[in-house]
């Protein structure tokens, strides 16, 4: 058996006929959504009022270590999420499982929002100080230190770098690579040479660099791309109506000789969304835990990143949905990507459009090769291996990748990161859930706290004697 056999035959249990890791973020987003008491929805409005302070936290360095702003975090994570996912992902969704597949994404997104929000809690709360004075975590920095289980600690390391570190970068290659050679005829290999020399540039100037890049560019790329999905709603809104009655009867089987869809709607609807919004994951922990809050709370970092799941889905992949299914274009069954988001744009827009999409996907895409950088080389400190000979190594491995991935194939790329990102989704929901007391307790302070602050001057940081936790925490970062 090739490694190409064994890519197919995992994926196919994970997403194909076994479809574990569907049941698997179904199971996780109704326990978390029940557990925390459908944050998503009876918080939503104070999800916005946490982000009044979110350019504040940075700090020097001390003893407690090093953070970057609430907001720098975010603007990560979004990084990382806003990509191929919401261009070319949703196209992959439509035509594989029609439009009945945007709705199930919504419900993934809705559901992912109270995963996304435990794990970035625990991200938050785990965290340690690295040799640079800076925060670093992640799900195996929370699996070992709270479980104590380090074999899975391990094994959630290895599929990141399998997956953040390599395939994710590649594919996000690959799609800028195939945009640009559809928009300007330019060859992949010299799009993929400029690619990894500008990703060079940007990680070897560490956290800190790549924060500031995703605060400058992802508010900029992410307002155009609403803009124009707004104008060319407006444009079609008469046809507005039928397309949102289509998506919802096309969810539910519902249409004529359409019921033999409704799994591919499901499972195509899920597993992208999931690849966009990346909500248990296990990635955005990553961003969140570099963060320093305001207020200092774990639960800040849980509704900043919950946050980053509602602009990610049910904005920014409505948008291409809505300017995908507006155009009177052929979506067949077989899988496409980047040129069906380009095509449609290039109806509603003209010859202009291409070049608009191809601008675009190369910003969403390029960001997220940056990102996935950082997520990975988080875990290196993890390993003892942050250090000038790791960090090298790593980086080499990472560029390399990022250079083959523009000129590999689309399905495999694709085949790849789907095993990466479901090998680690299994893992960080195995442990979670394990952790889901600890993520309680620290909802019920937090909350606590909140009450507390609308009658009385309370000081809403957190300290480690506030609750009782799972396992241990890294010292003095939440000193008594």
């Amino acid at each position: 058996m090739n490694v190409e056999q064994v890519i197919a035959s995992l994926n196919n249990v994970l997403w194909g006929d076994g479809q574990v890791l569907i049941y698997v973020l179904l199971f996780a987003g109704f326990w978390f959504s029940v557990k925390l008491k459908f944050v998503q929805f009876l918080n939503f409005r104070h999800m916005f009022s946490v982000m009044r302070n979110s350019t504040k936290g940075t700090d020097e360095g001390g003893e407690n270590g090093s953070g970057i702003s609430s907001l720098q975090a975010l603007f990560i994570g979004l990084s990382a999420r806003v990509g191929t996912g919401n261009l070319a992902g949703v196209a992959v969704a439509i035509s594989l499982g029609g439009s009945g597949a945007i709705f199930w994404m919504w419900v993934i997104a809705l559901l992912g929002m109270a995963t996304g929000f435990a794990e970035s809690v625990l991200g938050q709360l785990y965290k340690v100080n690295d040799d640079h004075k800076e925060y670093r975590g992640g799900p195996a920095y929370y699996i070992q230190k709270g479980l104590n289980q380090r074999w899975l600690a391990i094994l959630f390391s290895l599929c990141l770098f399998l997956g953040y570190g390599f395939s994710f970068s590649a594919m996000q290659a690959n799609t800028i690579a195939d945009s640009l050679n559809h928009a300007f005829n330019i060859p992949s290999m010299y799009s993929g040479a400029v690619i990894t020399i500008l990703a060079g540039l940007i990680v070897l100037g560490g956290l800190k660099r790549i924060a500031r890049f995703a605060e400058l560019i992802v508010p900029f790329m992410g307002i155009a791309f609403i803009l124009v999905a707004v104008a060319i709603t407006l444009m079609n809104i008469s046809a507005v109506p039928a397309m949102l009655y289509d998506i919802i009867t096309s969810a539910f089987g519902l249409q004529e000789a359409g019921a033999g869809m409704l799994g591919a709607a499901i499972k195509n609807g899920i597993q992208r969304g999931l690849y966009s919004n990346e909500a248990g994951a296990g990635s955005v922990p990553h961003a969140a835990a570099s963060a320093r809050p305001v207020p200092n709370h774990p639960v800040t970092q849980g509704y900043v990143q919950m946050l980053g799941v509602f602009l990610d889905t049910i904005v920014l992949c409505t948008c291409t949905a809505v300017i995908i299914l507006l155009a009177d274009i052929n979506i067949g069954g077989e899988m496409e990507g980047i040129r069906l988001t380009q095509n449609a744009i290039t109806y509603h827009l003209g010859e202009s459009g291409v070049y608009f999409v191809s601008a675009a996907i190369s910003l969403f895409a390029f960001t997220s090769v940056v990102a996935n950088y950082a997520y990975a080389e988080s875990n290196l400190h993890f390993f003892k291996l942050d250090n000038k000979v790791g960090r090298t190594i790593y980086t080499v491995m990472y560029l390399a990748m990022v250079f083959w991935g523009s000129s590999a194939s689309l399905k495999q790329v694709w085949s790849m990161a789907d095993v990466a990102l479901g090998l680690m989704t299994l893992v960080n929901v195995v442990a979670i859930v394990q952790l889901t007391p600890t993520i309680v307790a620290l909802m019920e302070d937090y909350n606590a706290k909140r009450k507390l602050e609308n009658s009385i001057d309370v000081n809403m940081e957190f300290k480690s004697d506030d609750i009782k936790f799972q396992g241990r925490l890294h010292k003095d970062i939440w000193s008594k």
